[in-house]
């Protein structure tokens, strides 16, 4: 009898273990390499360097440090840009040149298991909001960036987790949203649907395993709950024909937050395209955000104060 349970523990014991190596390797983000360098944006090579960045645990995340033009301000404001899952730091180069000659600094980094940044045995949403705390960490303490002028921009689950250290530190002065999902059981669902692992019987079991794995409830994260909490200005980005991440998601993510505002753009998931022609609301939002004195944040901010002077800057950027 003593044996039998044993065996019967120990089966089930290696069927979980053989239930979580597929399910990781199953969700793994696959490492793509850069496509595009620094050399083809237009922007002198004196003003950029590659940066090892010293990440959680140990690991070392790779960067892009952009400085502003020799002719701007210093310090400068500086923005930190995160991308998506299965991405890398160069698909955000688009966002860049704009950013650059408005005299901001910005910094693209590879997420932990991308692009060049060290590997781990999995990474996730969380994750990737721990890397956006050590970039800034690091952006900080160059001494040509005011430390108190940063704001974050980040594309999917990198917008999520730009979110999720917002509303955790309220270190930022603003956030620009590309394409954030409302909940990531909605996407996790999704993506199991197009897999077609059938929910009642495998579907709730990876639902609830992803949940113990990243230690954390999808409720918790989620950014319909993340950015209710947000104290500083947020701009959500969205476009229109979205078949990622449904456009409704964003105008969900308007209801939830009297401080956010939301710009539709003639583009899918991925807006590298579709946000040239909106390049200068982009700016405007961040100048506007990174120029009010350190002073007035975040209790101002919580007050209303600074979402209404934002407010002036990007009227155009409520369309429907």
């Amino acid at each position: 009898m003593i044996f039998e349970a044993a065996a019967t523990a120990g089966g089930v014991w290696a069927m979980r273990r053989l239930a979580h190596r597929a399910i990781l390797r199953g969700l793994r983000a696959p490492r793509l390499a850069h496509a595009k360098g620094p050399s083809e944006q237009g922007i002198a090579a004196d003003r950029v360097r590659e940066v090892r960045i010293p990440g959680p645990r140990g690991r070392q995340l790779f960067g892009w440090l952009v400085s502003p033009p020799a002719a701007a301000e210093r310090p400068a404001p500086a923005v930190l840009a995160m991308h998506g899952w299965g991405a890398n730091a160069a698909m955000m180069w688009p966002v860049v040149p704009p950013l650059h000659v408005a005299g901001f600094a910005v910094l693209l980094i590879d997420a932990r298991c991308h692009g060049r940044s060290d590997d781990e045995a999995f990474t996730s949403m969380p994750r990737f909001a721990e890397d956006i705390a050590a970039g800034l960490a690091w952006l900080r303490q160059q001494p040509d960036v005011a430390a108190d002028r940063v704001a974050l921009l980040g594309h999917s689950v990198g917008a999520a987790a730009a979110l999720l250290h917002a509303s955790r530190h309220h270190d930022v002065r603003a956030v620009v949203s590309l394409s954030a999902f409302a909940h990531p059981r909605e996407v996790m669902r999704r993506f199991m649907a197009e897999k077609r692992v059938p929910y009642p019987v495998l579907g709730w079991y990876v639902l609830r395993h992803v949940q113990r794995v990243i230690g954390v409830s999808f409720d918790d994260i989620a950014p319909l709950a993340t950015l209710s909490r947000v104290r500083c200005p947020t701009l959500l980005v969205h476009g229109r024909t979205d078949s990622t991440v449904p456009v409704d998601d964003a105008q969900r993510l308007l209801a939830v937050s009297g401080r956010a505002r939301l710009l539709l753009v003639d583009g899918d998931h991925d807006l590298r395209e579709a946000l040239a022609p909106h390049s200068k609301s982009l700016v405007d939002f961040l100048r506007a955000s990174c120029a009010l004195p350190a002073a007035v944040m975040p209790a101002d901010v919580t007050a209303g104060k600074l979402t209404s002077k934002v407010g002036v800057q990007i009227t155009d950027c409520h369309g429907t």
